[in-house]
């Protein structure tokens, strides 16, 4: 008999459900979209009792294909940051407030004058970033206090489709360390910080670490998802987090997920965070397994690319991403002096302290969509560049690998160049789904299907293919990244001054 395993894999845009076997084979996939709705006052929520309808008739579908008898336990991974306060019953006193609200700006400012910025990343590993969860209970005592008086605990999204599959109450350490509530040094929750927000860790339920049984699938949710009765239900958490653990990268590789936001993650076995991974807005978060945390960087990836394809090849109906790198590979490397800075979301990345918005430099009469559709690429690299060397200047780590997974690895283009500007092998593996895989593989662990992570990690993760850089288009590219190091600091003082 060959084992499967059920993955919720539930993104802010995509809810997926996946059944995958001991070698890391999708045995049978279904997927819905997936977006948070506007309430009256503009404000962004998540209506949780539709994600479940589109779980259960998702996982419906998927069980109907394949033999039930086979399944060895259900996992959920999520999207960080967003929760909401719940009664006794698990019913929800307040909705779910998307990330993508504007709730918890205010309260981000109020923080400052209590405690600074580089106090709470030496306690959390984060950033200040306004849809932190601290912020949104925050915003709730203020705004709406009975929700949080009603309520019995404060779950993330995991948990909250966790207790639906199962009637408990859990959190794990990885969500968890998106809260910025957590001194994540001893992966527990910190009072200082909680204290902050007027509450205490009374309002989150017990820990129960990745890879251990929560409960059991109910005979309800059994009718519903068309799930054996008392399967059982694996803690799973944050989505990034088990990507790492699907691509089985060790301290002398970095995880590039990439996808709209790429997520350049590397492992270590200290927390120890570091002014300059604060000033180069660098965060750390809990890793699957104690021990070990993941410093990381999150900023924007192909909805760069996106950009581009609306605005250049609106007009190509067919294959147009194929299209795009057919054209880009055309293209000399220096996309015919044109550079372009990637800082399309100001708040996030290297960029962050310029206060830069996306920049495109160099265009001449000439210029064609091709030239600024390398250009980028090239941009995107860079970035990803200063991002490694930050990593590489505090960890005194020298990364041998760059592991891509996501919906950017299928872009050979981009993984070539992305070797070329850092000098580093990009590798791309078989199974591209890391989360989906990296949940699976807890399950077969947690469940004894496997003895141990590792094992399930040798018996399923392969590496596909393996770019290597070239020397000759590595010196090119350095003197072009130098260059491109200086304009932050030069467009700066520009946008300083407005128009």
């Amino acid at each position: 008999m060959n084992p499967l395993a059920i993955v919720f894999d539930c993104g802010s845009t995509n809810l997926k459900v996946a059944a995958v076997d001991i070698k890391g084979n999708i045995a049978a996939q279904q997927s819905y979209r997936n977006a948070p709705l506007m309430q009256n006052d503009g404000f962004f929520i998540w209506d949780i009792e539709d994600i479940w309808s589109k779980l259960t008739r998702a996982c419906r579908k998927v069980c109907a294909s394949i033999e039930r008898k086979k399944i060895k336990g259900i996992i959920v991974t999520t999207w960080g940051a967003d929760g909401a306060p719940v009664d006794k019953n698990g019913r929800l006193t307040y909705p779910v407030i998307s990330w993508q609200c504007l709730r918890g700006k205010e309260e981000a400012r109020d923080i400052l004058k209590e405690i600074s910025p580089t106090d709470i990343f030496k306690i959390t590993g984060y950033q200040i970033i306004p849809f932190n969860t601290l912020f949104r209970i925050m915003w709730l005592k203020k705004n709406a206090p009975t929700s949080l008086r009603k309520g019995k605990y404060w779950l993330m999204m995991p948990g909250l489709i966790n207790f639906k599959l199962s009637g408990e109450f859990s959190i794990d350490p990885t969500i968890a360390s998106t809260t910025m509530g957590m001194d994540l040094g001893k992966r527990g929750w910190s009072e200082r910080m909680l204290r902050f927000a007027g509450i205490d860790s009374s309002l989150f339920p017990s820990w129960v670490e990745p890879g251990k049984i929560i409960g059991k699938v109910s005979s309800t949710v059994s009718e519903e998802c068309n799930l054996p009765q008392g399967l059982p239900v694996i803690s799973g958490g944050h989505d990034t987090e088990f990507a790492v653990i699907g691509s089985k990268i060790s301290q002398d590789e970095v995880l590039i997920s990439s996808g709209s936001w790429e997520i350049p993650i590397f492992r270590v076995n200290k927390f120890e965070p570091q002014d300059q991974e604060l000033k180069e807005d660098l965060l750390f978060e809990a890793d699957v397994l104690p021990g070990w945390w993941n410093p990381q960087s999150l900023v924007p990836g192909s909805l760069i690319l996106e950009w581009v394809r609306k605005n250049f090849f609106r007009e190509i109906k067919e294959n147009v991403y194929g299209k795009m790198v057919s054209e880009g590979e055309k293209v000399k490397l220096g996309s015919g002096e044109i550079m372009l800075i990637p800082s399309f979301v100001p708040y996030r990345g290297p960029y962050k302290r310029y206060n830069l918005p996306g920049v495109i430099l160099g265009l001449k009469v000439h210029t064609d969509r091709s030239q600024i559709y390398r250009a980028a690429l090239e941009g995107l690299s860079f970035q990803l560049r200063k991002i490694l060397e930050t990593i590489i200047f505090c960890s005194n780590l020298n990364f041998q690998k760059l592991k891509v997974v996501g919906g950017g690895s299928k872009n050979k283009l981009w993984n070539q160049i992305k070797a070329d500007v850092t000098g580093i092998p990009v590798v791309t593996l078989s199974q591209e789904e890391a989360t989906v895989i990296g949940a699976a593989i807890m399950v077969f662990a947690g469940t004894g299907v496997f003895s141990s992570i590792e094992e399930a990690q040798k018996n399923i993760i392969q590496e596909k293919k393996i770019f290597e850089p070239s020397s000759q288009n590595h010196s090119l590219y350095e003197e072009i990244y130098q260059k491109y190091l200086q304009l932050p600091s030069l467009l700066s003082d520009f946008y300083k001054k407005g128009y």
